[in-house]
């Protein structure tokens, strides 16, 4: 790597900032001056905390003026090993996480009234690039990077539409460790970890930097039992990258990731049976297995002082394999008193071929006397699925793919995409940032196959579907900084989320899709103050609305014999996020050895469907999976090399399903998912630099609670969150 390089430690990052009038600094941030380079801005060197405003600029990307967070995650006093985002995110506010598997193996989240489903209101990204199933057709998230190998992460709302394009709820960006801070030609990194129900995870990654070639990778491996009956799991992820420096200015990276789950399903409960015994399962022969591979190829050229360029070419490889009984839990898995033998199971299989490019510039100009900063980029993307489904499987209990027939659902769906955006800092003033954009769209869908057979043995085809369109989304965002580290912020962006695959996917003897169908629209409203006051204080408060537009649904017109997936109509989402973190010891008794943070992040979210909804059951009721307040609190105290962090997180009550039932369903699909407050408690002790214990009790007063009622996997039913349990942590560096 280039000398003129700045190298942070493991408990920093780098980030680049080409803004030098409007970096904020602080004793927790600072920038320095570099010959030939752009200003290099590092945050949280100095701060215990686990939670930073994003620069104005990084890399070739602009989030001045958008509501936005970072996480750094050597600084999170949580569960890293087992994804425990209640922990990892709990100061980003109106955070809704579903917790329903064991060791934090599928992420689901959301905001803002969305719906948390395998993250798919998210735009979810890996270092910059896709590595949900298909972001357009099917942007559910079954992989998502293992968070001891992930350096940060990146949240923007609102606004993150123009650049990242769909969804309604922003982009999360996982930047994975690439051990920039490594100044030899080798370094080895170990973490290992024990805790309850059988949990093992080893994590081990080495690095170095020789000449011109700077290279980090790691393998990690997870095991257990989880804390239900029949919920065993193992991940294994293997991640590598290389980057070599042609010149000073211009480099090139090779990465892959490859990443294996299995984990057995335990199933969903009645009511009676959660309150029962909530570890129970009558699921035995269920089970899940995804295998996602990631390779990108990126170049990074520093065109002059004021430019930059950036191309990522890459690929998202997956298969998707579910094996299982899945009726209602009320229907037992019981042997075949006719056979002597269990039913034969469900077989569904996925794959999903997906290769991309997108290139993006990032330049200073002058405007009268004043910096501005232009972003643009394209994007070029084709992604196949290919579909089996309903398949008969094998009357075993172990996971087999081996279907007795033919599959009799066989579809291939394509998507097509080509993008092009534009986005501008314009500062009237020292301390007036204006900031508009936008981004074209063109897209395309296409469903194609077979849909079943019918009762004389002869294939049902699927309607030969094609949606193309294409469009232009604008926004305009803006800052105004009060004081040094202060400023109020305020953004309008228009977002859309493409019509799913599952929409083109009608069976013709029942369903018919509407012909003028179309993508969902809407905007997002931000408005809020934030900033840091010294190195004591630190907040984000903010209001927001979100208008989700052309619905998509499935109703049955009058008279009609059929059901028509068409738009159905709007919703709407209002409320308030506020965060807020203070450091007594900083504000009153300045210590060397004793430090203490607080925190609270809040949020209230109202979201309701509009009058005008075409479901006149759903017309005017809360949207579901939308809980009105979600409330984390936390404390960290600590004394030369301990620190004992509390976290306590609350979410209100919610509606699983639209038509807001509240006494819940013989099956336990649908009615009132019942507010619970669960209890963390996380202890860090370093004996030497390179030499740290960490210990930590989830659930600390188990709580029996769940976050969703699944309708299918991994249900059907109640899915409970874990109970209490326990880890310990041995990290060393050599």
């Amino acid at each position: 790597m280039c000398k003129r390089f700045v190298t942070a430690s493991l408990f920093s990052f780098l980030i680049f900032n080409v803004s030098a009038q409007s970096s904020h600094t602080s004793k927790d941030s600072f920038t320095l001056k570099v010959n030939n380079l752009p200003d290099i801005t590092v945050v949280g060197r100095n701060s215990k905390s686990d939670i930073q405003q994003m620069p104005e600029i990084v890399g070739t990307s602009i989030y001045a003026g958008k509501k936005n967070s970072l996480v750094v995650l050597d600084n999170v006093q949580g569960n890293v090993v087992t994804n425990n985002m209640r922990q990892v995110l709990a100061k980003v506010p109106g955070i809704h996480i579903w917790e329903s598997d064991p060791s934090g193996i599928q992420i689901g989240i959301a905001a803002r009234g969305l719906s948390p489903n395998r993250s798919w209101e998210f735009n979810v990204r890996q270092n910059g690039y896709d590595i949900a199933a298909d972001p357009f057709g099917y942007p559910e998230a079954y992989y998502n990077p293992q968070l001891q190998g992930v350096q940060r992460v990146e949240i923007i709302r609102g606004q993150g539409s123009l650049q990242y394009g769909p969804q309604f709820g922003g982009m999360v960006n996982y930047i994975l460790r690439n051990g920039s801070e490594i100044n030899k030609p080798f370094e080895f990194e170990t973490q290992q970890t024990v805790g309850s129900n059988g949990l093992f995870n080893s994590y081990n990654a080495i690095g170095g930097k020789k000449g011109k070639v700077h290279y980090y990778g790691f393998f990690d491996h997870r095991n257990g039992d989880g804390w239900r009956e029949n919920s065993r799991y193992y991940t294994n992820a293997g991640y590598g990258t290389v980057t070599y420096y042609l010149t000073p200015k211009f480099s090139l990276t090779a990465e892959i990731m490859r990443s294996h789950i299995r984990s057995q399903q335990a199933g969903g409960l009645t009511d009676a049976q959660f309150s029962q015994d909530a570890q129970q399962s009558l699921r035995a022969r269920n089970w899940f297995d995804i295998l996602w591979t990631t390779p990108a190829l990126i170049a990074n050229y520093q065109i002059n002082e004021t430019t930059r360029w950036n191309t990522k070419l890459f690929a998202t490889i997956g298969d998707r394999n579910s094996v299982g009984f899945t009726p209602a839990i009320t229907v037992k898995d019981s042997i075949n008193a006719a056979t002597q033998n269990y039913n034969n199971r469900v077989l569904n299989a996925d794959r999903y071929r997906n290769y991309a490019l997108e290139s993006r510039i990032i330049t200073d100009y002058l405007l009268g006397n004043m910096k501005n900063t232009l972003s643009a980029g394209i994007r070029l993307y084709t992604g196949s699925t290919f579909r089996q489904s309903n398949g008969k499987g094998s009357t075993g209990n172990n996971y087999d793919m081996h279907p007795v027939d033919t599959y009799p659902t066989d579809i291939r769906f394509d998507s097509r995409n080509a993008a092009a955006f534009a986005e501008n800092i314009f500062r009237i003033s020292d301390k007036l940032l204006l900031i508009p954009g936008i981004r074209y769209e063109w897209l395309e869908g296409t469903a194609a196959g077979r849909n079943g057979f019918n009762n004389a043995g002869a294939p049902i085809q699927l309607q030969n579907i094609k949606r193309s369109r294409s469009f232009l989304l604008a926004g305009i965002g803006s800052e105004f900084h009060i004081g040094k580290g202060t400023e109020l912020y305020a953004n309008y962006s228009q977002a859309y989320r493409p019509i799913q695959f599952a929409n083109l996917q009608a069976p013709p003897s029942t369903d018919v899709v509407d012909p003028n169908l179309s993508d969902a629209k809407g905007y997002n409203i931000d408005l809020g103050y934030r900033g840091k006051v010294k190195s004591f204080l630190q907040f984000d408060v903010s209001v927001y609305y979100l208008s989700y537009q052309n619905r998509i649904g499935t109703i049955t017109p009058a008279g009609a014999t059929y059901r028509l997936i068409t738009n159905v109509g709007n919703s709407i989402s209002q409320g308030f996020e506020g965060f807020v973190e203070f450091n007594p010891i900083k504000a009153f008794a300045p210590s060397n050895t004793t430090d203490v943070l607080v925190f609270a992040s809040y949020s209230y979210t109202d979201a309701r469907y509009s009058n005008d909804h075409k479901d006149a059951a759903t017309k005017g009721k809360q949207v579901e999976n939308a809980p009105r307040n979600i409330l984390r609190l936390g404390i960290s105290a600590g004394y030369k090399s301990f620190l004992l962090t509390g976290q306590v997180s609350y979410s209100d009550k919610t509606f699983s399903d639209a038509n807001n039932t509240v006494t819940p369903t013989a099956n336990a699909q649908n009615g009132l998912i019942p507010s619970y407050t669960v209890t963390d408690l996380t202890a860090t002790y370093k004996l030497s630099k390179d030499l740290s214990i960490k210990s930590g009790i989830n659930n600390l007063f188990d709580t029996r609670y769940f976050t969703r009622r699944a309708g299918g996997y991994p249900g059907p039913g109640v899915l409970p969150g874990d109970g209490r349990t326990f880890f310990i942590s041995v990290g060393a560096k050599l």
